[in-house]
């Protein structure tokens, strides 16, 4: 069942994880924010796309059979869910403009499901090789 995926959905998910989150940092570079704010934002970007990394790997082990202990599983679930939460709050209270809200929000979203892609497609490749490798 292991197989590569194709090179359109790998090029497709890294111009997703691209395109969410240079289209996220560009719009802090040029936001007329405040530093620590910039920070803000810019740290739940990070947090979040570590936390879907997190996430994707410890679902896919369980269901491949790897052991994942219950905290760690637990714990990738409430930092993929509080990314979402944190970057939601400072959006909602931000002074900016709605149509800027609505970007950063798609931005950030577009950006973890990207990351989210990419690293399916990075196992599902290394899992296709390690499968090749054994038939021949």
């Amino acid at each position: 069942m292991n197989q590569k995926p194709s090179n359109a959905f790998i090029a497709a998910s890294w111009i997703a994880l691209g395109a969410g989150m240079l289209g996220f940092l560009i719009g802090l570079w040029r936001a007329e924010m405040v530093l620590n704010e910039k920070g803000y934002y810019f740290t739940v970007l990070m947090f979040g796309l570590f936390a879907v990394i997190s996430l994707q790997k410890s679902v896919r082990d369980k269901l491949e059979g790897v052991p994942v202990t219950d905290i760690y599983y637990g714990l990738s679930w409430f930092c993929t869910i509080l990314a979402v939460v944190l970057l939601a709050v400072g959006l909602f209270n931000a002074t900016i403009l709605p149509s800027e809200k609505g970007y950063y929000a798609f931005a950030f979203l577009l950006a973890l499901f990207g990351a989210i892609a990419v690293q399916k497609n990075t196992r599902d490749a290394k899992a296709a090789e390690k499968k090749e490798i054994k038939e021949n």
